[in-house]
């Protein structure tokens, strides 16, 4: 019997740089296993265009990536979560809706290139974050997800945040 992609949603408060990034990264390096979506607690309706152009010129899609509200993710016909994760300190400690089939939860910290004032430093923090998200990414793709528990791959999930 063969299992529906494992659906993971990254959450932050805007959703305009990071959860993309993250929705746009596993998209690309789950192949098939993955499906990933992003939304904000309260998006501002726009994807940051620094955060396009950097998907871009490391060659990833970025048709279809939008700001939106983590409610188009809580009710009838929305797709059950398997994971989420807040990529956003401030989403991190919102009180969350509940999410259809109670999936895992997990927090990784990221820093937000929104709020670097000058352009190079915004820049410069996009690349890093990318970096950090891919790298993060890629050892979630590595799990064993058949053979974990719950609390194994909350575990795990979190340890990823940790590093090595």
């Amino acid at each position: 019997m063969e299992r529906r992609p494992f659906n993971v949603l990254f959450l932050c408060t805007g959703n305009s740089g990071r959860s993309i990034l993250a929705e746009c990264l596993l998209r690309h390096a789950g192949h098939g296993r993955f499906e990933s979506f992003s939304a904000g607690s309260f998006p501002i309706g726009t994807v940051d265009r620094m955060a396009l152009d950097l998907l871009r010129h490391v060659n990833l899609p970025t048709e279809g990536l939008r700001s939106k509200s983590w409610d188009e993710f809580t009710g009838p016909g929305a797709p059950v979560m398997d994971l989420i994760i807040t990529v956003c300190d401030d989403a991190a400690g919102e009180v969350c809706p509940v999410w259809p089939g109670h999936p895992v939860t997990a927090h990784w910290s990221v820093q937000d290139p929104l709020q670097q004032i000058d352009v190079a430093s915004r820049e410069a923090v996009f690349h890093k974050v990318l970096r950090e998200l891919e790298s993060r990414i890629v050892l979630l793709t590595q799990l064993p997800l058949a053979t974990l528990d719950r609390m194994a791959l909350k575990s795990h999930v979190d340890g990823i945040e940790k590093g090595p």
